[in-house]
């Protein structure tokens, strides 16, 4: 079942990248990252509810948290953090 979500943090090419190959990585498959709308959306596809939960704890992990979810202003820092360098990890990758 596909699933779209939306999600903070998330600003260019190089972000999508990084997002897209780690949900590769974890099995994950159909991924698309929309950067044409704000907020941004990823749609991937999920089998189950452990999906989705793995789905959500893998883009917070990489700073890209859902736009539901009640971030303290401390954390939201670390996860813009997160999300900086998972940047930049994306947009080196792009350039090999």
């Amino acid at each position: 079942m596909l699933k779209t979500v939306e999600v903070n943090n998330v600003r260019c090419e190089g972000c999508a990248n990084t997002i897209i190959k780690t949900l590769k990585s974890e099995g994950f498959k159909d991924i698309e990252v929309d950067l044409s709308c704000e907020p941004r959306t990823v749609t991937v596809n999920v089998k189950d509810e452990a999906s989705s939960a793995q789905l959500r704890a893998t883009l917070r992990k990489l700073g890209y948290p859902f736009c539901d979810e009640e971030i303290k202003f401390s954390e939201s820092a670390k996860l813009k953090a997160k999300s900086f360098v998972s940047c930049s990890v994306g947009k080196f990758s792009i350039q090999k």
